[in-house]
């Protein structure tokens, strides 16, 4: 069973970080923030997803501005993420973002850090110290040297210094980030940092590569630093469409089992008996489920003849041969369809369970 480490909690818009809130799942948009309707688009393909809380890039004061038409037509908190700019931070605030993610000591020095602390105090907006690798402070780096697996020193002591410039101003509703794009440096780096603070954590990879790499680089640091209790919240960071980046995130919560959204979706590796195209079927099954929210078992086989028992854990499953199907649940066949009557068959049965399974829930919070 893993245990949590004790965090404060903070509160971005309507979701809790920190605590004993769930960890939640972030991503953030690659749209030009300028073009709200595109940027309001992909941040509805996330909503679908799951994602719960989505970051922005405010690159200028009409990014900053369009922020409050996004927030008007969006359902989940929104962050700004701003670098070097205070005056896009405060910009960003006052157009109703719902959290700022800045580097402090990249903003100009300490009237400007303090600008920006009044602003959020005054909309009740927390802050990410998100320090990088790559944004260290020379004098650490010449102090410790450039952060390694071995020593992480500069990166935890970039962290609370810029920490130290918000407490100064007796602020405290702050979550944060020390990223690298290597991955044993960010593991050894967050547990030095939950050693030495109780402020919640947002974990990440940063720069970790496209769908495989990046999938592969993400999951080994973050889950063996959730594995441990360290982490309140966090992001899938790749080189793709962000939808990915959530659904990685959910399938790496429900590894660990801590939490669980959706189907989980079985399917064999194929062998040399599969005589359907498995793959096709098992992408097509995919892109359904990821629409679904009832946490059922799901399972896509290429074998009728192993099929059922390699899957019997499975709620509903599906398995081809020559020229037929069968649909099968608990191990047990339910019915065998013609092969090109299959899809459609499993199809609907599987909405079916899905509209069950959300009346059954819905009754149940009632």
């Amino acid at each position: 069973m893993i245990v949590r480490r004790a965090t404060r909690q903070i509160a971005v818009g309507k979701v809790t970080i920190g605590g004993d809130s769930p960890i939640s799942v972030q991503s953030m948009t690659n749209t030009d923030t300028r073009d709200v309707a595109q940027t309001v688009a992909q941040i509805h393909r996330l909503e679908a997803a799951g994602c719960e809380i989505v970051r922005v890039a405010v690159l200028d004061n009409e990014a900053a501005e369009a922020i409050r038409k996004i927030q008007e037509q969006i359902t989940i908190p929104l962050i700004g993420d701003i670098h070097f700019d205070h005056r896009l931070a405060i910009a960003a605030m006052e157009n109703g973002v719902d959290g700022i993610r800045i580097n402090p000591g990249n903003l100009g020095g300490k009237e400007k850090i303090a600008q920006v602390v009044a602003a959020a105090k005054l909309h009740r907006v927390p802050i990410r110290v998100g320090v990088n690798s790559g944004s260290i402070e020379k004098d650490l780096l010449k102090t410790y040297g450039y952060p390694t697996a071995e020593n992480t020193e500069a990166l935890t002591e970039s962290a609370m210094r810029n920490v130290r410039l918000l407490e100064n101003h007796g602020f405290h509703e702050i979550k944060i980030s020390i990223k690298s794009s290597d991955v044993l440096t960010t593991i050894h780096g967050y547990r030095k940092l939950s050693a030495i603070t109780d402020y919640p954590l947002h974990l990440g990879v940063t720069e970790a590569g496209g769908l495989i790499a990046g999938t592969v680089k993400s999951s080994v640091a973050l889950g063996i630093l959730l594995g441990q209790g360290i982490g309140d919240t966090f992001r899938i960071s790749l080189t793709r469409d962000p939808v990915e980046e959530v659904r990685v995130g959910f399938e790496l919560l429900r590894s660990l089992k801590i939490r669980e959204r959706g189907p989980e979706l079985i399917s064999c590796p194929t062998c040399g008996r599969t005589r359907i195209d498995l793959f096709g079927l098992a992408e097509e099954v995919e892109r359904y489920v990821q629409t679904m929210v009832s946490p059922l078992k799901v399972a896509v086989m290429g074998c009728v003849v192993n099929g059922p028992g390699e899957a019997r854990q499975a709620d509903i499953g599906v398995a081809g041969g020559n020229g037929v199907g069968i649909i099968f649940k608990k191990g047990e066949i339910w019915k065998k369809v013609k092969e090109e009557e299959l899809m459609e068959v499993f199809m609907a049965e599987l909405k079916k369970m899905e509209e069950e399974g959300q009346k059954r829930q819905n009754s149940a919070k009632k």
